[in-house]
């Protein structure tokens, strides 16, 4: 087989993918049982650093949800603008909010936030949220309950939002990469657990489920605790189902494309298994395909165009964002140097502390990969 049908056969495969996602995430749209009588009862838990200007977006939302049994909790993890004040000004009994410091040796910050929250929520259902989030309309926290309550149980939900703010030409990068590599259809169905993931901007579980295997506890030492939950939870017979959530989630991740490259700086090099190894393997697959497969043939960029356009479609991307392809793709090699490099000097930092890399704790310590 010569160079250029292999790379063919893998734009092939990576376009079925994306066709299969995009059906899996049209039908997800539609699958939303009734709720049983009374409804569950929902703690809606927030890690909150440094989130002033967050919070003033998310809280109105959360509180104007006409879901008839919720609470939300924000734990304020050791924050140094004004959080803490946005939470002391909003007078509803509905909100519970914790102030802590620094988290605990060998915890990583949000870890820690969300595993304290866990422990002061009292709801039936847990639905984790970041603090860049907004509930879209004061019924989606209802259609989040009846999504959650059609999946066979026990399962946790999650899935794909509506990404907004600056810096999409990076940000378009992670459903890029997500909806042309990952099949979502067969991530709940297959025992397969490294074929799962969790996406932390927004899921859900039954707390019962969360107490019995504390997966933020597990998980301690992990940036990218998400994704490590996710196969977590599946290994141990709660798989994540992977839903479309756009029209009930929208999420501001971050103002500009400077914020956007530092923010990812933290998180490419630990996606790609934080090994020298491991990272120069991903980072040679990512080149091959997406920076030098034009110069095998001009073809190929055609077919960056097609695989970025549908994966923009997809997560509403504006056009712009798309006829940007290359740039962003080139930005995209760029930046797995840069995390890699910024995690082997110990520079990778996020909102004033640094990134520690993940060391092996010790037997028994930690409970799963």
């Amino acid at each position: 087989m010569t160079l250029a049908a292999l790379l063919a056969a893998v734009y092939v495969a990576c376009g079925g993918i994306l066709a299969v996602n995009a059906l899996h995430l049209r039908r997800s749209r539609r699958t939303c049982g009734p709720l049983p009588d009374p409804p569950p009862s929902v703690s809606i838990l927030v890690p909150a650093r440094n989130e002033e200007e967050n919070l003033r977006r998310l809280l109105p939302t959360l509180l104007a949800q006409d879901y008839p049994s919720f609470e939300v909790i924000v734990y304020d993890d050791g924050s140094t603008d004004g959080t803490w004040a946005v939470l002391g000004s909003v007078a509803d009994h509905r909100l519970r909010s914790a102030q802590g410091d620094e988290p605990p040796p060998g915890w990583v910050g949000k870890v820690h936030a969300l595993f304290q929250a866990s422990r002061r929520a009292t709801g039936d259902l847990l639905l984790f949220v970041d603090a860049d989030v907004a509930l879209k309309d004061p019924g989606a926290l209802g259609r989040l309950v009846r999504r959650f309550r059609s999946l066979p149980e026990p399962a946790a939900l999650t899935g794909i939002t509506h990404l907004t703010g600056g810096g999409l030409l990076l940000v378009s990068l992670v459903p890029f990469v997500i909806l042309t590599s990952l099949p979502l259809p067969l991530a709940a169905r297959t025992r397969v657990a490294r074929l799962s993931g969790m996406n932390g901007q927004c899921w859900m579980i039954a707390r019962e489920t969360y107490a019995r295997l504390e997966p933020h506890a597990a998980h301690r030492a992990d940036v990218l605790e998400d994704i490590r939950i996710g196969r977590y939870l599946k290994a141990r017979g709660v798989p994540p189902h992977s839903t479309d959530l756009q029209d009930e989630i929208q999420v501001r991740m971050y103002g500009s494309l400077a914020e956007a490259w530092s923010g990812f700086r933290k998180n490419v090099y630990p996606f790609t298994g934080e090994s020298v190894w491991s990272f120069a393997l991903a980072h040679a697959t990512y080149v091959g395909l997406f920076v030098l497969a034009p110069l095998v043939s001009a073809w190929f960029v055609l077919a960056w165009y097609l695989l970025k356009l549908g994966s923009d479609r997809i997560v509403r991307m504006p056009l712009w964002v798309s006829a940007a392809a290359p740039l962003t793709l080139l930005l995209g090699a760029a930046l797995q140097i840069d995390s890699a490099i910024a995690h082997w000097t110990g520079r990778a930092s996020w909102k004033g502390r640094t990134i520690v890399r993940r060391t092996l704790e010790k037997a028994g310590d930690r409970v799963g990969a």
